[in-house]
């Protein structure tokens, strides 16, 4: 082989060795540090979920939930009150509303959010998921009152 060739093998070899160094330090940080986020534009500052994901009343859920209670896992029998001010957070982030210590729990897992006086949840591409009712939720989803939601081991319930 000619030295031109060898040189251009060694420069795609340290070329291919960069990209996958820094696909592990991409993956490491989205595990520790959650996936990157968007900042919101000035001039759309309220991301709304599709008109697909509008909440339906069913019967017998009238009213807003003002609580969530955790009905299984590590820290069963919590209540925590909820704000419609802000955005309620789950994971294993000290910066979580709802810290949630397990090995499948994500560090940012998933995000509850008021809309059109319905709360909805939200998984932030964890690795694990989070299932609503058994279901797994991939986009913006209604939670119904007193249906559980599952977040690594942990389980909770929205309720008034």
């Amino acid at each position: 082989m000619s030295e031109l060739t060898l040189f251009v093998l060694q420069l795609g070899f340290l070329g291919l060795l960069w990209a996958f160094i820094f696909a592990i330090v991409y993956a490491l940080r989205t595990d520790l540090f959650g996936p990157p986020m968007r900042r919101p534009d000035s001039n759309n500052s309220s991301q709304e979920p599709s008109t697909a994901t509008k909440p339906t009343t069913l019967p017998g859920d009238q009213g807003i939930a003002t609580t969530l209670v955790v009905t299984s896992g590590p820290k069963e029998g919590l209540e925590v009150p909820l704000s419609a001010d802000d955005q309620f957070t789950i994971g294993r982030s000290a910066e979580s509303s709802l810290v949630v210590r397990d090995d499948f729990t994500s560090t940012h897992h998933a995000r509850l959010m008021l809309w059109n006086d319905q709360w909805m949840v939200q998984d932030l591409d964890s690795t694990n998921g989070t299932l609503l009712d058994g279901r797994k939720v991939s986009i913006p989803t209604p939670i119904p009152l007193n249906t559980p939601v599952q977040v690594g081991e942990t389980t909770f319930e929205l309720r008034r």
